[in-house]
């Protein structure tokens, strides 16, 4: 009866022992609506990835959210994309950012001045290296994620299309720096007239869009930890 009484007993214990740090979700998704996408129906690029990973991913990430966002209030509770952040112990950070900062922030004016403000052509300067060496400080390994191009279907934001590439070959270069980070380019995962990969909106990935975006971010991340 002993005996039966101690089994039942740590078994209770278990369950109801608080999580410890080594339980705890190691990896966090932040950025802007091409994350946070499908989050309702759980099938956004955060969810695919802990889907694949068998583990959970925290979803911070805000629709609309900016690098640059100057008011403190939404700023703060998410609308600007650092603020996102908080170092908890997180071993890798997927990220996007800087597509509004184009698309709403320069309203087609100054884009230049406001790409070199997030980040400048060596990558080594500007407000996005700045978040991305606060997230290493912390020893978290990175996974800036790039934009989805239109494929060769009108789109609202194809005017955007040259910044667009600009200030991804400047992550580019500053992921190079690193290789604790690492640049996903969506560039080439749309083929031309292949309408698939888009919601209506022609803005937003589909659900197969964010399905094969996180797929290739979990192998990046199963791949990394392999070799550790």
């Amino acid at each position: 009866m002993f005996r039966l009484f101690a089994l039942f007993s740590g078994l209770f214990f278990a369950l109801c022992a608080p999580a410890t740090a080594q339980d705890a979700p190691r990896i966090l998704a932040i950025g802007d609506s091409l994350m946070a996408w499908h989050g309702v129906s759980g099938q956004s690029i955060a969810d695919v990835v802990a889907k694949q990973l068998g583990e959970p991913v925290i979803n911070n990430s805000v629709g609309g959210a900016k690098i640059i966002h100057a008011l403190p209030i939404t700023g703060a509770l998410g609308m600007r994309i650092d603020s996102q952040f908080q170092p908890k112990g997180w071993d890798w950070v997927i990220m996007t950012g800087g597509g509004n900062d184009l698309f709403l922030g320069c309203g087609c004016r100054a884009c230049d001045r406001r790409i070199s403000r997030m980040i400048d052509p060596t990558g080594q300067t500007g407000d996005i290296p700045k978040l991305i060496a606060r997230i290493r400080a912390t020893g978290a390994r990175i996974v800036y994620i790039g934009y989805l191009r239109s494929p060769g279907v009108g789109s609202v934001i194809d005017v955007c299309l040259p910044f667009g590439n600009t200030l991804e070959e400047r992550i580019t270069n500053m992921a190079q720096r690193d290789s604790g980070v690492t640049f996903l380019s969506l560039a080439d995962l749309t083929p031309d007239g292949d309408r698939s990969m888009h919601g209506l909106d022609m803005i937003h990935p589909s659900v197969k869009a964010s399905r094969l975006i996180g797929t290739q971010v979990a192998r990046i991340i199963q791949k990394a930890d392999k070799s550790r």
